[in-house]
């Protein structure tokens, strides 16, 4: 029993961010009004396109999609560390952090494969738009959904199962702010070469293969719409692209930073502000940047304010 207590705890403490005292209750705003307009945001990004049925397309089906992985992927996260700045209550149950990790593992792969699925779509509407109905039939559509939840569940069971399995013996303190899997590598007492590299493996692998999918579909997009007769289609087949790329560079351009090099696991305080990035801030921004970028949604917005 002795040995079996020495290598489960029950509870990490998530100590990212804790080294400025004063600034706990200026980060528990920050993080509780960024959660609140992500929540709102993308609440009413949902709402426009069902109450629209002009944007009962291909692009806002994926677009409704991504809206509610993004209030999900923030509130596996979000709630929690505003509610530990606030209060100072910085424990976390061994289960906890394992479903923490699981979830947040489930939508972050899903949101990858999603921004590959919608490269995808523009670059057919773009590239073939004489077979664009054709091609992004509804059951495709809906395919590539589940087929992005479905690996987004293949990695974080792996990630989850892998950090998991390992002991952690004194060392109960973990330095992030919420239970991202190379933090908590980090922080056992194992030898964690194996989960490094598995770490390294499966997300540079999903990192690597989601993102050439996304520059492959916009080095032919761009090929075509440079090609294009009148300076007004060049615009609006532009204008249809522009807050997609957005996105995709500020998540792949974190997610890249955070988890497809070799040490991701080192520098711990560089990393908790980097994740402040992909976890809070872009699910923040995609409602605006899809929003503000967008004719149909603002035409759209506009006449359901009008009613």
């Amino acid at each position: 029993a002795k040995m079996e207590n020495h290598t489960r705890l029950s509870e990490f403490i998530l100590v990212g961010f804790k080294s400025h005292p004063g600034s706990q209750l200026l980060l528990s705003v920050l993080f509780s009004t960024m959660y609140i307009v992500t929540v709102v945001g993308n609440v009413c990004m949902i709402l426009i396109i069902r109450m629209d049925s002009n944007l009962h397309t291909p692009m806002y089906f994926f677009l409704e999609n991504l809206s509610t992985l993004d209030i999900c992927y923030s509130s596996v996260i979000t709630p929690r560390a505003t509610l530990a700045f606030l209060l100072g209550r910085r424990s976390i149950s061994y289960n906890g952090c394992a479903s923490q990790m699981f979830f947040f593992s489930l939508f972050g792969t899903t949101e990858a494969f999603f921004l590959a699925a919608m490269a995808y779509d523009r670059f057919t509407a773009i590239c073939n738009p004489l077979l664009y109905q054709v091609i992004m039939s509804r059951r495709l559509c809906v395919l590539m959904v589940m087929g992005s939840y479905l690996s987004g569940c293949i990695n974080c069971t792996i990630q989850t199962g892998f950090t998991f399995s390992l002991s952690f013996c004194g060392r109960r303190e973990i330095n992030h702010f919420f239970c991202d899997v190379a933090a908590v590598i980090h922080a056992s007492c194992s030898d964690t070469l194996v989960n490094e590299l598995v770490m390294l493996a499966v997300c540079g692998s999903i990192i690597v293969g989601t993102a050439l999918v996304v520059f492959i579909s916009y080095g032919y997009i761009i090929l075509t719409i440079i090609q294009m007769p009148s300076a007004e289609s060049r615009h609006k087949a532009f204008s249809t692209c522009s807050s997609h790329v957005l996105t995709i560079c500020l998540f792949f351009g974190t997610v890249f930073f955070m988890y497809a090099q070799p040490g991701a696991t080192s520098s711990p305080n560089k990393s908790n502000t980097i994740s402040v990035f992909y976890t809070i801030v872009i699910p923040m921004l995609n409602p605006f940047i899809y929003t503000l970028r967008n004719r149909e949604v603002k035409g759209s917005l506009k006449k359901q304010l009008k009613r």
